[in-house]
This record gives structure tokens, sequence and C-alpha cells, in this order.
């Protein structure tokens, strides 16, 4: 074949896409090694029809073209930009190369004018900024609010569990987090995310316990729409497609049916799922967090949990010790909740503190519900108090009873007036208690006070107390010297 012979085929090529070459925004001319038109689809473009230009030079047709330069030289050019008129329009020029050598060159334009390609530019910008909010707006409404911060605790095995669960959440290892409710286990699973490096990615919660288990796999996975009647025409997304890549915490594992746990599994193995009457293959990009209130291991072993998806799901088990076992911690998690409704409240300063006598009967206490009651409590009492200090008679009536009946024993232990209430008559000095509490309350003070470089001031507002119960809890404290390495301001 020779030269002429291949720009021939090459033309007979063109003449069969010439739909889609002569368009308003696109076209394409072909020239020979001479710079004449062989081939012309810029009729819509131009408004001249090939037959008027077949075999004329194309300079002499299309303004400060460079095509003919092109078909000599053999070097290509790209996204040249090229003045028609008025207008600048974008021009790729192509050399037809046959054994090696120049014989004609295909010119194109994309777009008529660079006025319709800004245009298209900023539609296309428009529907990224409008994903880019929509991306933003969803990973507000599932935002995690916790950190590791937040989990306040000086217990030696909470402190084990906090450190290992900062190690975690620098990979993307499956996290088990079990322990009696209220314990915080959604806790640890936002801290775990928001210290991750998709901490900006949404955090995505649902409770396998609340969902009907008939609906619970199109809420996981979504469904298409018809996928049963009921279901959107549109169809719907689940909590995986919405998790992205973030996290999903799968709260109440314990109560999700068995034969959802089949498709969980093979979800997790797999890597990717189906919506309900999709076939469409999603990627899971999204770590998985599970949470339940029961141990496992013992509903595997009465067969109601998959022993396959227990070992899937516990690459990383944690089990968080209920309050009980760690009442250290009351005196801390007082004031750290303390401080937290004060600013729900707006309650400013009010109520500053809380008694000894109070803490001794929280500390009574056996905590059924754990942290999540402790909260209710502290709740009730910030609501009820008027005045700097939270009292027995600010707590739950429970509690107010148990008060009553622990200072009926103290009293026949101690031969002490029958019935006095622990707000009228505080705790012997030198009781197990008194101690006890004031060896607590000497621990955190001491602790703000290394914190904040000796600032008193500073110690106080940390630990959401005021300035002057401060002062008063240190000399009653014989709290004389700063700690080590400090200087006395504030």
């Amino acid at each position: 074949m020779d030269k002429e012979s291949y720009l021939k085929k090459l033309k007979e090529s063109i003449d069969i896409l010439s739909d889609i070459l002569d368009t308003q925004n696109y076209g394409m001319c072909l020239v020979d090694e001479a710079g004449r038109i062989v081939k012309w689809n810029y009729e819509r473009l131009f408004g001249k029809k090939e037959a008027d230009v077949l075999g004329k030079p194309v300079e002499s047709v299309i303004e400060n073209t460079r095509l003919h330069i092109v078909a000599k030289t053999g070097k290509k050019e790209l996204f040249s930009l090229q003045k028609i008129g008025e207008s600048y329009v974008i021009a790729n020029r192509i050399p037809i190369i046959f054994n090696g050598e120049s014989v004609g060159a295909a010119g194109t334009i994309i777009y008529k004018d660079t006025k319709e390609l800004a245009e298209a530019w900023h539609y296309v910008e428009r529907a990224q900024n409008n994903l880019k909010a929509y991306k933003s707006e969803l990973a507000k409404m599932y935002q995690a609010r916790y950190h590791f911060e937040d989990i306040k605790t000086i217990h030696p095995k909470m402190e084990e569990l906090k450190h290992l669960c900062q190690v975690v959440s620098a990979t993307q290892a499956t996290v088990l987090l079990q322990g009696e409710s209220g314990t915080g286990k959604e806790l640890f699973a936002q801290a775990i995310h928001n210290a991750s490096l998709v901490s900006q990615e949404p955090f995505v919660s649902i409770n396998c316990a609340s969902i009907p288990k008939d609906l619970l796999e199109s809420e996981l996975f979504g469904y298409e729409g018809g996928a049963f009647t009921g279901a959107r025409r549109e169809g719907k997304i689940g909590k995986f497609e919405l998790a992205g890549r973030g996290t999903l915490f799968l709260d109440e594992l314990g109560a999700m049916p068995l034969e959802m746990q089949a498709k969980l599994l093979r979800v997790l193995e797999n890597q990717e799922f189906e919506r309900v009457g999709g076939n469409k293959k999603i990627a899971l990009k999204a770590r998985i967090i599970a949470a339940t209130n029961e141990h496992l291991s013992r509903a595997v072993a009465d067969g109601r949990f998959r022993s396959d998806l227990y070992y899937r799901l516990s690459v990383v088990s944690v089990e968080l010790p209920p309050l009980r076992e760690r009442m250290e911690d009351l005196p801390e998690l007082c004031m750290s909740l303390l401080s937290l409704l004060q600013k729900k409240y707006n309650m400013g300063k009010f109520p500053a503190s809380i008694s000894t006598q109070v803490l001794t009967v929280l500390k009574r206490h056996d905590w059924p519900g754990n942290v999540r009651e402790l909260r209710n409590v502290m709740e009730r009492a910030v609501i009820l108090s008027e005045g700097h200090e939270i009292r027995v008679c600010h707590l739950p009536e429970y509690l107010q009873k148990l008060s009553m009946h622990n200072v009926e024993m103290d009293a026949d232990a101690e031969g002490t007036g029958f019935g006095e209430t622990m707000d009228s008559r505080p705790a012997a000095e030198g009781s197990y208690y008194y101690r006890e509490i004031g060896r607590l309350e000497r621990q955190m003070i001491v602790r703000a006070l290394k914190e904040c470089r000796g600032n008193r001031s500073e110690a106080a507002k940390k630990l959401g107390i005021h300035r002057s119960v401060m002062y008063k809890k240190m000399k009653d404290l014989n709290i004389l010297t700063l700690p080590e390495g400090t200087q006395p301001h504030g």
C-alpha cells in the first residue's frame, strides 16, 4: 500500500464516523502532506460544506491554522489555543505517519469557543463543590464526639485498655468491645475513630437490637428501588455505604439474628456487598467496630452466635470493667460529669463541688447501670442543686435511702445519735470512708496542680470547682506544699 492509498483508506474510515466527528462542539479536518484538504468534518462548526473546500490549501480556509506545518514537520501539537475571528478554540494537530514518514495531518477542534469550555468547567466545578459540601454535611451528621482524653480513669485496667485502643486506632483492625450496659463501649468506639487516620470520615452507628430482623439487612446494605413492597422508588443507601471510608459501629451485636450473622460474615470475608434487590458489587471500605453487653463466647457455646463470625470480629477484643470494679474512678468521673452538665445547662460555676458525704454514698452503691446511671444521678443533682455544693438531698430517693441506712449502721457502731443524715453529720474523723474519700480528693488536687504547674486557679478550673473551694479543700486536706518542680501562683 502506498501513501496515497493509506490516506484514502483513512479518509474512508473517517467517513464512517462523520456523525460523531461533526458536531457543534467538535470537528475534524484531514490534509495531505502538501496541506490540501482531503476530508472536512467542520461543516456544523464553521458553516462551510465539504464540497466547497476539498483540495484547497488548509491555511486559506481555516484562520491561523498550522495543520499544513504539522503535515510537513511530523510533530504533533496538542491543546493549542487558536484564534478564529473574535473567539479562541482549543485545537489538536496530529501528523499522519506511514512507513516512518509524515503523509498528512489531522486537526480537531474541541469547543467552538473557549467561553463554552469555561462554562463547562464551571459546571464541573459546581458539581465538585456540591459533592464536597454533601460529604462535609454527611461527615458532620455522622460525627464522633468523644476522644480518649474524655475517658476519665486512674484505674490500672482502664488505663491499659485505653492504651491498647490508642495503638489499635492507627490500624484498620476490627475491634470487639464487650462489657455491661453503660460501661462506655460507644465512647471507646468514638475515641478509636477520632484517633484514627480517617477521623474526618463518617462515624456511623446502628443498634442491631432496635431494628426489626426483617429490616436489618436493608438498613445495613441498603436496597434498590422496588426491591420489596413499600420500598422507595429511588432506593435507599445503607449504613455500610454511608460509613464510606470511616467507621461502622455495630452496637448490641449479640441481638443479630443467625441468618443475618451469616450475611455479615460473608461481607467481612469478601470485603464487598450488594444492596437488597441489586446485583452490583460495592466495596467495603469502612472499619468495623462491634459492641455487645454479653460475653459472645457464651453465646457461641449456646448456639446463639456463629463462632466463625465471633473470631472474625474479635481480632482485637476489649472487655470493659463495670463501675463497681473501679470505684477509685468515681470522684474523677463525678467531677468530669459535673463540668459537662454545667455547660449543658449553662449554669456557670454552680454547683461547684460535691460534698464528701455524697461521694461516700455514691461509693457504697454497686451501680448496676454503670457510668450511664452515674450520669443520670449527677444530672438530677445538678438540676436540683441551688447552691455551691451537691448534697445528699439532691440524689435520687433510692440513694438517699442508702444514705439513711448506712448512717443508722454507723450510728450503732459508733454510739452516735440514731437517724442523723450524712448532710447534718460529717463522717467520723479517722473513719475508713473519711480517710478513703480524703485520699482520693487529695490525689485529684495534687495531680491537677502538677498538670497546671502549681497554678491553683487553673487547677480549680480543670477540676471544675471554684477557686475558693479549691483553697478550702487544700487547707482541709493539709496540702500545704505544692508538687515538686512547681511554683506557687494563681
